[in-house]
């Protein structure tokens, strides 16, 4: 199976990104309103990329279509209303994205769309009730149903863009005007459990399982496949209880997000890969591989928000988990009680605008 894995090397992430390399092509997003779609929609809007994205959100949706149209002088960035649990809603997305698409196909397929709500399986309040209600599973439809829904489309729309060649790891990046390329967004929910909210740890476990299953058969259509896994991204949509939760720790940048998503999608070479995005930490590896977590003035070791965190091979990639929470919880000693009470107060003021 190995052999039929057209695999690229591990990013060099000490290596700068080339996002114009985006420039001209068509990319298809669906969740892009809000939150990791809009970074990357104003991002490659402004590198000269046709964006087409589909969110069911209309009101968040128009108006930031408007303003990148503004703030990049770029008209080729559009919104379509699209549920992404209905599969005709996204039948019309990708027909109208090929309608607008100046070269008449995509060249990158993002399935972005992704919700977090109040989880299912709890105590019954009522113990004397015959029988359980039925479940909602909201989550598992849009996180995991939606994206299958977004990559089957994809699969027949990709091996269709005129001019594009089968992906090559090889390939000279500064020639290749269409690609074949499917962005998975996963989390770090994707790598290890998360507490209290199993439906969304299943759906994202359920986003690496789509990727690694396709690693091995997107040759065939000539197609790139890779992920990224962010950890907690501070945005507007981390709610206060969250902030809370997470206080003493730290949390990612939308900036490191756009770093990571770049260096996976305009990089026609990368293919099979997987990156994770956290806060940024500067830390040195052991004899024993051991990450330690060095001051952010220390000449040793390095500093980056993103990590490639070898989702394709899962020993490698369960040792990445441990470094990585071991260096988190040592970023959270570090930060100690005032670290606490600064995010305590930072949550406070998202919630109350004081």
């Amino acid at each position: 199976m190995s052999a039929s894995i057209r695999q690229s090397p591990p990013i060099d992430l000490s290596k700068s990104v080339t996002p114009a390399w985006m420039k001209d092509k068509v990319v298809l997003i669906t969740g892009g309103a809000s939150g990791f779609g809009a970074a990357m929609v104003k991002a490659w809007a402004a590198e000269g990329a046709c964006i087409i994205v589909g969110d069911i959100n209309v009101e968040k949706g128009d108006p930031l279509i408007r303003q990148i149209r503004k703030e990049t002088n770029n008209q080729n960035v559009h919104f379509i209303r699209c549920d992404v649990t209905d599969w005709q809603s996204q039948v019309n997305l990708f027909k109208e994205a090929v309608k607008l698409s100046p070269h008449g196909g995509i060249d990158t397929v993002v399935p972005n769309a992704g919700i977090a709500a109040p989880d299912i399986f709890h105590l019954p309040r009522n113990m004397d009730a015959p029988e359980p209600k039925q479940p909602r599973f909201k989550v598992v439809d849009v996180n995991l149903i939606g994206v299958l829904y977004t990559t089957h489309l994809a699969w027949w729309y990709l091996p269709r863009n005129p001019g594009s060649k089968p992906a090559d790891p090889k390939c000279d990046p500064a020639s290749v005007k269409r690609d074949r390329h499917i962005l998975f967004i996963g989390s770090a929910a994707s790598l290890h459990p998360i507490s209290g909210l199993p439906q969304y740890g299943t759906a994202k476990h359920g986003v690496l399982g789509l990727f690694r299953s396709l690693r091995s058969t997107s040759s065939l259509a000539g197609i790139r496949v890779n992920i990224i896994c962010p950890y907690y991204i501070d945005t507007p949509l981390i709610s206060t209880m969250a902030r809370i939760f997470l206080a003493g720790g730290a949390m990612g940048t939308l900036e490191d997000i756009v770093e990571g998503v770049n260096r996976l999608a305009a990089d026609p070479t990368v293919v099979g890969r997987g990156l994770s995005v956290g806060p940024k930490m500067r830390v040195a590896q052991q004899e024993d591989g051991v990450w330690t977590l060095e001051p952010k003035d220390s000449t040793k070791g390095f500093e980056s928000g993103v990590w490639e965190a070898f989702m394709d091979d899962w020993e490698v990639q369960e040792l990445f988990n441990k470094r990585m929470l071991m260096t988190l919880n040592a970023v959270a000693a570090t930060r100690g009680w005032i670290g606490w009470v600064k995010d305590i107060m930072g949550a406070f003021r998202h919630n109350f605008g004081f």
